[in-house]
């Protein structure tokens, strides 16, 4: 993303303490086991305050995977799902926002990656507006919501149950509750000051390599 014009760019820091990121998947057929991850984090740029001009990178820590069972979380992080000693982070980079046909909430499309497989998935976002909150940070919420097959990134693990049918369903679906801050317009300013003078100095070194060569 081209992150160049102070006047325009804003950036939202994730609250992590007012966010958080569940799914659910058909367990035997006949019920749904949830789970969640507790740690994540994104880099989010709009223009102004529009967001259906979001710029959003998401990453999320496999190894952070819990449904409240101890066993099962440890088979989740191993080889046969997550494999998280080797994939660490499961990531999603925005490519699109629309406004959705059927209702006033927007549809989000980007590239989830898990296991190194990437994917171009579509979610549905709700936004739930802008306030100042008490202590004069600006604030803006939303609901995202999906639905991925897991075998499609490499999720395949399963046991066939007396019944006929499976364990684990293949369908997952999830919701993300996030809350975001405004950053501040200072630190904003710093940063691409930053991102300014590192290219400053990239380009400071080609030219002196060049002359070189010459």
């Amino acid at each position: 993303m081209k992150k160049t014009d102070v006047t325009t760019q804003t950036k939202w820091s994730l609250d992590s303490s007012h966010s958080e990121i569940e799914f659910k998947v058909r367990h035997l057929m006949i019920s749904h086991v949830k789970g969640g991850f507790k740690t994540f984090n994104a880099n989010i740029y709009t223009t102004l305050n529009d967001f259906t001009t979001a710029d959003i990178d998401l990453w999320i820590d496999a190894s952070s995977i819990t449904t409240g069972d101890a066993n099962r979380d440890e088979h989740l992080k191993s080889p046969d799902f997550f494999d998280a000693q080797r994939y660490k982070q499961i990531t999603f980079i925005s490519k699109s926002i629309e406004k959705s046909d059927t209702s006033m909430n927007h549809d989000l499309w980007g590239e989830l990656t898990i296991k190194e497989i990437t994917k171009n998935i579509k979610l549905n976002v709700e936004f739930g507006g802008i306030i100042n909150d008490p202590w004069g940070k600006e604030r803006a919420g939303f609901t995202v919501t999906g639905k991925i097959n897991r075998a499609d990134f490499g999720l395949t693990w399963n046991t066939i149950i007396e019944t006929g049918g499976v364990m684990v369903g293949d369908e997952v679906s999830f919701t993300c509750e996030m809350e975001l801050t405004k950053a501040d317009e200072k630190n904003l300013t710093m940063e691409m000051v930053s991102e300014a003078e590192k290219k400053g100095m990239i380009d400071e070194i080609l030219i002196v390599h060049t002359k070189k060569d010459l």
